[in-house]
């Protein structure tokens, strides 16, 4: 056997022994969460250990916004030794399906990057049809009005509603369904422009009140 042939042969059994024995394994690299309509996080635990023959150094834990934040107890892994990363996802006025990622990075020769998922369905408590009413100040005034839906599953038995502009006005009124509102917005100044963020507020939960917006605009004429 050619020498070139000999050393080409063992670098890779060295390769792969280093590949064979410094791991750092992960129980799931994916999870999916289902908060309640009253939670404020979505938290995943991520539980690893080190499979290998060496301890491994987690150098660094980075998340792909800003909304989740990853911790760890320690970044040295010793041999045989468990631990776990905690992504923490704030719901805030989030909802639908969210996807973080988290990627780990360590000095793992034979994996030195791995990217780590939390997947999170989180339920919506208000369906606010439209978010954004307007007028231009060359046609009629008449009412605009916003439907507003409670999930099924959340006690909501009414909501309120805040102008940020006295000029613009609201009147809430029962739906035609169960959990159902109708909110007329009305302009009293079509002379002007005005534009109001309006609050909507349900009174459930009580311990962690949410706040979802909508718009109203009085606009200039088009060509204006």
């Amino acid at each position: 056997m050619k020498p070139m042939t000999k050393f080409l042969i063992l670098a890779l059994s060295l390769c792969l022994m280093d590949r064979a024995h410094a791991q750092l394994k992960f129980e799931q690299t994916e999870i999916e969460l289902k908060p309640t309509l009253t939670d404020e996080n979505a938290v995943a635990h991520f539980k690893y250990k080190n499979t290998g023959s060496k301890p491994i150094h987690i150098n660094s834990v980075n998340t792909s916004c800003g909304c989740t934040v990853a911790t760890l107890k320690s970044n040295d892994v010793p041999v045989g030794e468990s631990g776990e990363i905690t992504a923490t996802l704030t719901i805030a006025n989030r909802t639908g399906m969210q996807h973080k990622t988290i990627t780990v990075s360590t000095d793992d020769t034979a994996q030195p990057q791995t990217i780590l998922t939390l997947k999170a369905n989180i339920p919506t408590l208000l369906d606010i049809q439209p978010i954004f009413v307007f007028w231009k100040q060359d046609e009629e005034m008449k009412p605009k009005t916003i439907i507003v839906k409670a999930n099924a599953d959340a006690p909501v038995k009414k909501i309120n509603v805040v102008s940020s502009d006295p000029e613009i006005e609201t009147k809430v009124e029962p739906g035609s369904g169960p959990k159902e509102w109708k909110i007329d917005v009305t302009a009293k100044d079509m002379k002007k422009l005005h534009s109001a963020t309006l609050s909507i507020s349900p009174d459930y939960p009580t311990k962690t009140p949410k706040v979802f917006f909508a718009t109203a605009r009085v606009i200039a004429p088009l060509g204006n």
